[in-house]
């Protein structure tokens, strides 16, 4: 069950992260920089860049590299024109991907995206095709055995939208997406740390990938993740690797 494996996938998406370190700077410049040009260079009048500052300096981020980003946005320094754009398509199985990119040459980028999802098994769709699946929202996930009643209590009093207890033990709480800095801080404040938490697009049922095809979508999803463009990818897959 999708519920039984929960904790078990968290674990293993954090550590794939962490050993992808070497793209997350390049990544989390590109979008400070997208940030500032669409929504100026305050982070305190412009939820998105405050929200790329904050996952910057959690990743230790120079200052300079963040202010620097914040100025090529802005036009105070030349830098790249990134366009914002999002591809859709089915895995293994048929999960649902979305694949959000950044990229100077959507031409390239399309082409690149495209050759992975058909040389991994997938297939890339139109627009909209599975974009109804996800929900644009905050997400933290804190371990089996965390006072289930006093993080409602809290999270809840500090705006969450949600509280879910999965069958493993693990509770996730969803907030809304330019909230999340607010109510981390605020769990944070009442004792509680999350294990794992990001704004994100998030599966509104998840497809169970079991056996051989576990393999099978991995490799997909390392090869879009791979991809210079790429900034993030999203599925509502849930591997089964028990």
């Amino acid at each position: 069950m999708a519920g039984h494996s929960k904790w078990a996938n968290i674990q293993h998406r954090k550590g794939r992260q962490d050993a992808k370190r070497g793209q997350i700077f390049t990544r989390l410049i590109k979008e400070i920089t997208v940030a500032a040009k669409n929504g100026g260079g305050d982070p305190g009048m412009n939820p998105r860049l405050r929200l790329a500052i904050d996952k910057a300096k959690a990743e230790s981020m120079p200052k300079d590299n963040i202010e620097n980003a914040i100025k090529r946005g802005t036009g105070q320094l030349e830098g790249v024109d990134y366009i914002e754009t999002r591809y859709e398509g089915y895995g293994i199985a048929g999960a649902a991907i979305m694949v959000d990119c950044l990229t100077d040459n959507r031409t390239r980028t399309v082409a690149d995206v495209r050759h992975a999802f058909s040389k991994y098994g997938g297939n890339m769709g139109s627009d909209g095709c599975v974009s109804f699946q996800f929900k644009h929202c905050g997400y933290l996930i804190f371990a089996p055995g965390t006072n289930e009643d006093a993080l409602m209590d809290a999270a809840l009093e500090a705006g969450a939208d949600d509280v879910v207890t999965n069958d493993d033990g693990s509770i996730e709480v969803i907030t809304p997406p330019y909230e999340f800095v607010n109510i981390k801080e605020a769990l944070e404040a009442a004792g509680f740390r999350a294990e794992m938490g990001e704004v994100t697009m998030k599966a509104q049922a998840e497809t169970e990938i079991t056996g051989d095809d576990v393999a099978k979508m991995q490799k997909l999803l390392d090869a879009l993740e791979s991809l210079d463009d790429v900034q993030e990818v999203y599925t509502t897959a849930v591997m089964d690797e028990e």
